[in-house]
């Protein structure tokens, strides 16, 4: 299929100028242009978010909605259109970016309508006075959003913060960007007036040092890596602005000693590869309860080493390529220093050819704690299985990391569970199923793996201020 041009999106208007390739995964051929916006295209841009966002703060809940819902559901009846697209440049299987988008759909529509219940409260008070507390939109939101999900991170931060109230300059992945630029297509024909959107790529740093500074910019929020989230929290802290980060996780999974390790181990492979392991919640450390453990690591190897690896535009794929060489050499130097220090690679661990960024499914055991893929986001196809002897040892090595995204447990023992669910510390915890979660449940972790929520009614505060309103009733 041909690539669309991706251009600009500044006050309504679409802007093509000259940029950087965009590259195709699976073939590392260039396929397109994304162009650079320079400082005065970002000052511009700033600028129709101030304007756009006195039209939008005063339009009625109802009317932002109506709006809202209508771009939900372009998006869903393109869904096999920008699937093509997302395919194409970001490598995942052309169902599982039909997918993506449908999700990104569900999750705008939610916000849709969840705008519209942004009550405050009245406090009861004297007879003299009248006492309120009022929730506003805190303003022009600067929007980071990453390759791993081009569409539906950025539909989720879009919906969340339009239907609070505030207009946005959306800073899409320069690697994955007609995903964005379909996702914001989908709101300008639904009728969202110029500048309450704008959408800019270009230089990361460059944009997000001068976006953070801009004094119209009142939020910024991000969805990435932890470095890159802590650099920019600095940024924002110097200017005293707020933040909302959902950034990366290790998540383990703990099979306990009453699970079926055949039936958990083929749910957990089916989870493991999801988008070649691209995903935040991603399981990545697999806490096996002794007994359990060699049937268990038997079937999760026999599983992953019969996932199709291919491009993503093949029916039979299963696992489609990595997004880009960074994460290739990722990918090598984990397996490599695992193995330099006596870990076992039980299936996998190679390059996939030497055309287009495939790597092979990966099973690893014996690792030691001091390994970097122990301790950092793997972000990749690479499944770290580990023996546990009680759960008080799985608690501990599920906690040892600064990461507090997801956790996931697989058993039908409901002590357990709700042990494990009370003590082990993340923002999202899942019991005999890998679900990311619904539109209508909040979503974020908790220490190094973010601030603030997005989803569900806790999804919209990140983007309001509280006000308190006290009247003193004089008397005649």
């Amino acid at each position: 299929m041909d690539y669309p041009s991706i251009r600009l999106f500044i006050d309504g208007k679409w802007i093509e100028q000259a940029g950087d390739p965009v590259v195709d995964p699976a073939t590392e051929e260039v396929i397109g242009e994304v162009p650079r916006a320079t400082l005065p295209q970002l000052d511009e841009a700033v600028a129709a978010a101030e304007r756009g966002f006195r039209i939008w703060r005063t339009m009625s809940p109802a009317k932002r909605g109506d709006i809202i819902r209508n771009a939900a559901n372009l998006l869903r009846q393109r869904a096999r259109e920008i699937a093509q697209v997302i395919t194409l440049e970001q490598g995942k299987p052309l169902a599982d970016a039909e997918n993506e988008v449908l999700r990104g759909s569900e999750l705008i529509a939610w916000d849709a309508e969840e705008g519209r219940r942004t009550f405050g409260r009245v406090i009861p008070s004297e007879p003299a006075f009248h006492q309120m507390v009022v929730r506003e939109p805190i303003g022009p939101v600067a929007a980071f959003t990453p390759w791993s999900a081009p569409t539906s991170s950025a539909g989720r931060k879009l919906g969340g913060a339009l239907a609070a109230g505030c207009s946005v300059v959306l800073k899409a992945s320069e690697e994955t960007p007609a995903g964005a630029c379909a996702l914001v297509k989908c709101f300008e024909d639904a009728g969202l007036p110029a500048g309450v959107v704008n959408l800019v790529f270009g230089n990361p740093d460059e944009i997000s040092r001068h976006l953070i500074a801009a004094p119209a910019i009142r939020l910024l929020t991000f969805t990435g890596s932890v470095p890159v989230g802590i650099h920019l929290a600095k940024l924002a802290a110097a200017v005293m602005k707020p933040t909302v980060m959902e950034l990366g996780g290790h998540s383990p999974a703990i099979v306990c000693k009453d699970a079926d390790p055949k039936a958990a181990a083929k749910l957990s492979a089916s989870a493991k590869f999801r988008n070649a392991g691209q995903v935040c919640i991603s399981p990545t450390r697999f806490l096996v309860h002794d007994s359990l453990f060699d049937d268990f690591a038997d079937e999760f190897v026999a599983r992953t080493s019969a996932i199709k690896v291919g491009n993503g535009f093949d029916p039979a794929t299963q696992m489609g390529p990595l997004a880009n060489g960074r994460r290739l050499a990722a990918m090598e130097e984990f397996v490599g220093d695992a193995v330099r220090n006596g870990g076992k690679v039980r299936v996998g661990g190679e390059r996939i050819g030497n055309r287009g960024y495939f790597f092979q499914p990966t099973v690893l055991t014996d690792v030691p704690k001091h390994c970097s893929v122990m301790n950092v986001e793997p972000f990749g196809p690479l499944a770290l299985l580990m023996r546990f002897h009680d759960l008080p040892e799985a608690v501990e090595e599920a906690n040892r990391l600064s990461y507090g995204l997801a956790a996931y447990a697989l058993t039908n023992d409901s002590s357990a569970a709700a042990q494990l669910s009370s003590q082990i510390g993340v923002g999202h915890f899942a019991v005999n199923h890998f679900g990311g979660g619904i539109p209508e449940s909040p979503f974020g972790g908790v220490k190094q793996s973010g601030l603030g929520r997005e989803g569900g009614s806790e999804g919209l505060e990140g983007y309001q201020t509280v006000k308190y309103i006290s009247q003193h009733i004089a008397r005649p």
